[in-house]
């Protein structure tokens, strides 16, 4: 009988797991804008021979976590088979049960995991499955894992949403024209892929100048079983936002934001927070919407807002849309942040650039700073 080898044996049973994670990655991407305040998290249950018995994700803040989920359509294939998770199994009992007992329960014989759980209320997961005689990994494809759930990470570990910075430009970086007009930059295709943007994100956010300018709606269209985001409001003076505006309807809820001693009678859901130079204080009111449960916040607002959250140090990623026109006039797309010299600037990472229609999207996230 021929001799298997060992070393032969490892590196495919480690490409099927490589395999099971990345699309594990994939499956997690799915909750999306419907799971906060709690992460997303995929998970695909294989046998011995990499085939996949069982996968699934985490859906919605409450439901089955992925591991539950996953189980299920494993049945009893899940005893002595591999569990590959996004994030660790969790070991605390909230609106479902621990996970990482589910996992003992059915008999599986060995998980691998990508991103350890940084809540102190939810570790421990690992050493619960390896008390009871599982075999566990950790670390399998863990940045690419992390960045998909870089929005509840954030939160956990700085104890405010993650923030994304999305605009519409011309290339030269002009948001519009000199007389004002700039509706439309960007294509139908770009302007679709906005929605599918705001349907991952907990929070839309503009402020008053876009308020006035553009009376945006700032709910999901297009986007099949969107969880509608929170449209936010920075109207600071409680000017901005008057009766009839189209975020007080009831395709979404509606935040407004305004300073402590600002007059306003809107009758809309209402938070009042400190002033800060040219506007509101940033980081109290990332404090207020982390406290909303909100993860993930989506900047739509124009140049000046921009410039306040990217000076508050409150800007994690950056989605730009640019169009192939040139207007060589007109307001640019940042104004201020609190940069003054070269040596201030802001240095950005591209994580990917991909052509939406007509028109470039980039996606960016901040770079390490240099000591």
């Amino acid at each position: 009988m021929r001799q298997e080898d060992p070393v032969a044996t490892a590196a495919a049973a480690n490409d099927h797991e490589r395999i099971a994670m990345r699309r594990a990655i994939t499956l997690a991407a799915l909750g999306l804008g419907s799971t906060s305040p709690n992460p997303v998290v995929g998970c695909v249950i294989i046998d011995a021979s990499g085939r996949t018995v069982g996968e699934g994700h985490h859906q919605r803040a409450g439901g089955p976590h992925a591991e539950v989920h996953a189980l299920r359509a494993a049945g009893e294939k899940a005893r002595g088979a591999t569990a590959l998770v996004t994030l660790e199994p969790c070991n605390h009992t909230g609106r479902t049960g621990p996970c990482a007992q589910a996992l003992i329960d059915a008999g599986i014989a060995r998980v691998v995991y990508a991103v350890s759980d940084p809540n102190p209320t939810a570790t421990g997961g690992a050493q619960r499955l390896r008390s009871a005689g599982v075999d566990v990994e950790s670390g399998l494809l863990e940045d690419e894992a992390a960045a998909g759930n870089a929005a509840w990470l954030t939160s956990v570990r700085l104890g405010r949403p993650y923030v994304t910075w999305k605009y519409a430009a011309t290339l030269d970086g002009r948001i519009a024209a000199a007389d004002g007009t700039s509706r439309w930059i960007t294509s139908a295709e770009a302007r679709a892929d906005v929605h599918r943007l705001r349907a991952e994100c907990d929070a839309v956010v503009v402020g008053s100048g876009t308020q006035r300018a553009d009376d945006p709606h700032l709910a999901v269209r297009g986007v099949e079983g969107a969880v509608q985001p929170l449209r936010v409001v920075i109207d600071t003076n409680g000017t901005a936002v008057t009766p009839g505006a189209r975020v007080l309807d009831d395709a979404a809820p509606t935040l407004v934001a305004v300073a402590e001693d600002a007059t306003t009678e809107l009758e809309a859901d209402t938070v009042r927070l400190p002033r800060a130079e040219g506007g509101l204080d940033i980081q109290t009111l990332l404090a207020e919407l982390h406290a909303r449960g909100v993860r993930s916040v989506l900047l739509e607002g124009g140049p000046t807002l921009a410039g306040a959250f990217v000076a508050a140090g409150a800007v994690d990623r950056v989605v730009g849309y640019l169009a192939p026109v040139l207007l060589g006039a007109g307001p640019a797309v940042l104004a201020g942040g609190g940069i003054t010299t070269i040596t201030d600037a802001l240095r950005l990472d591209v994580s990917e650039s991909v052509r939406i229609g007509p028109d470039l999207r980039i996606t960016a996230t901040l770079a390490a700073k240099e000591h």
